[in-house]
């Protein structure tokens, strides 16, 4: 890739080894992610026979459901930088026979989909990694059709989310000191800002713009748990890095930090986010 192209930070990390975990913890993601589909698909389903696109669409769980409900004649087009990711969502979209959804390894930020030819887009935790946010977002506007939806879902702040911070700040100690990211960079926390998210679809082109709170409930079974933390995020990808030992130590410390959030044999926690809909 060229030293000049955007988003090759995230080009990288997706296609090597977080993009792979993804694929085999796939069910597992499924499975603790799924509140986040409902209601990103309900918000952009444009009715039966719509056209939809779906950004940093991963292994296809929101691409897939998309496409059953919009049925036979709809069609919807799922995008994501990581090739394996789309490998693994075809495989699962021909096991499934749906031939109303297709998959696009892509950059959303600069591909050139078709002009005005989505009735909506939508997104599952796929849009704060943009290193151009606006320019990705007026990339997704010329793509739908005047008034079409536009409806994703993204992180709020770490403050507000400790289930999700948990691992790296038990980690933390035990590792080399790195910067802490600047606040608006590409990452999970990337659009924790819900004025800034704001801004970026005004100076993008949409209309209607709505940022709110949304608070789910969500669970990871105690079982999945220890695999979770430990192969997931910037924790999964240190402890790839380091000898067995080191390894341990972590791990011990880690597990360790999640015990206040299980009960009941699940790891239960609220996951706040945005829920974010516009206009073309």
């Amino acid at each position: 890739m060229p030293e000049t192209a955007p988003n090759r930070d995230q080009a990288a990390l997706w296609n090597e080894a977080s993009g792979k975990t993804w694929v085999e913890l796939q069910a597992l993601l499924d499975r603790m992610l799924a509140p986040f589909a409902d209601v990103v698909v309900d918000e952009a389903f444009p009715g039966e026979g719509g056209r939809v696109l779906d950004i940093g669409c991963g292994a296809g769980a929101t691409t897939l459901m998309m496409a059953r409900r919009l049925g036979p004649r709809g069609f919807v087009l799922g995008a994501d930088i990581s090739a394996p990711l789309v490998a693994a969502a075809r495989a699962r979209a021909d096991a499934e026979g749906l031939a109303n959804a297709a998959f696009v390894q892509a950059d959303a930020q600069t591909y050139p989909f078709e002009a005005e030819d989505f009735d909506a887009v939508m997104s599952r935790f796929g849009v704060m990694f943009f290193d151009d946010p606006e320019a990705a977002f007026a990339n997704f506007r010329r793509a739908a059709r005047p008034g079409g939806k536009l409806a994703f879902v993204a992180w709020r702040s770490p403050a507000e989310n400790p289930f999700m911070t948990a691992a790296m700040r038990a980690a933390a100690p035990h590792l080399p000191q790195t910067p802490a990211p600047k606040p608006d960079a590409p990452g999970q926390f990337g659009f924790a800002d819900g004025e800034r998210v704001r801004r970026i679809l005004a100076a993008a082109g949409w209309t209607s713009v709505e940022v709110k709170p949304l608070d789910v409930e969500s669970a990871v079974p105690e079982a999945d748990l220890r695999t979770y933390v430990t192969r997931m995020g910037p924790v999964g990808a240190a402890l790839r890095e380091l000898p067995e030992a080191k390894r341990a130590e972590i791990v011990r410390a880690v597990s360790a930090a999640f015990d206040p959030f299980v009960r009941d044999g699940e790891a239960r926690f609220t996951a706040a986010c945005w829920l974010a809909t516009a206009r073309a």
